[in-house]
């Protein structure tokens, strides 16, 4: 966290010298934004159709609830998982350097897709007791140095006054994700409800599966809101 500050800093430093530029073309902005406004439309919003249960989103002419294929014919264990955009183009980028390049400024461009993701009726208006990030294993965030999962949680947190608790960890790096998470020793998670926070929702298998523990231990509900549906 005093490396982040220290960044911060010499951000706020800069700032002071050079106009702010937009992320991807260098074009200006207005202070506090990432993206011009060219740039900023080309983030493409997730809009129905959908899976109701993962968010995919359908081409078709469907306006009734629906349930993909991916996810009827296997055990899904979150509730649901909401994605705000798609995972393509300007946000691909983004959320690739923010995760990759060490551009952890851009927690804050990605945090504000993240909360759009609240806006979806299934989250909204719903109670939660506790955010929780999907965590990263210990050999992994220590090669990047941090967990993007719990810096957004955090961002979150701030915005909706919902405490962010890291209650989960990561026990193995292999493909096959059953038992690859677990609670937290001596935590206690019944009769919570559970908003679970990750950056990309792939095929929604680490999302059930941790989904899968806390419900184990007694969690009464698990949604999930994730910046953007790959």
């Amino acid at each position: 966290m005093i490396a982040f500050a220290k960044f911060e800093g010499l951000g706020a430093i800069a700032s002071l010298l050079y106009p702010p530029a937009c992320t991807i073309c260098s074009g200006m902005v207005a202070p506090g934004e990432y993206l011009c406004e060219e740039c900023g439309a080309k983030a493409i919003r997730i809009a129905p159709p959908f899976c109701a249960k993962c968010s995919e989103p359908f081409e078709g002419a469907i306006t009734s609830t629906f349930t993909c294929a991916n996810c009827a014919h296997r055990t899904i264990h979150f509730d649901a998982a909401v994605a705000a955009y798609r995972g393509r183009g300007i946000v691909r980028r983004i959320i690739h350097d923010f995760k990759y390049g060490r551009q952890i400024h851009l927690r804050h461009l990605v945090g504000r897709w993240l909360c759009a993701a609240l806006d979806d009726p299934r989250l909204r208006g719903r109670r939660f007791d506790v955010i929780i990030p999907v965590p990263l294993h210990p050999t992994r965030k220590r090669e990047r140095g941090f967990n993007q999962a719990s810096l957004l949680a955090e961002l979150l947190s701030a915005q909706i006054s919902i405490q962010s608790r890291p209650l989960l960890e990561r026990t193995e790096r292999i493909e096959n994700l059953h038992n690859a998470f677990r609670l937290r020793k001596n935590m206690n998670v019944r009769d919570l409800r559970v908003l679970l926070i990750d950056d990309v929702l792939t095929t929604g298998s680490t999302l059930s599966e941790c989904a899968r523990v806390l419900k184990d231990a007694g969690v009464i509900s698990v949604h999930a809101a994730t910046v953007a549906r790959a």
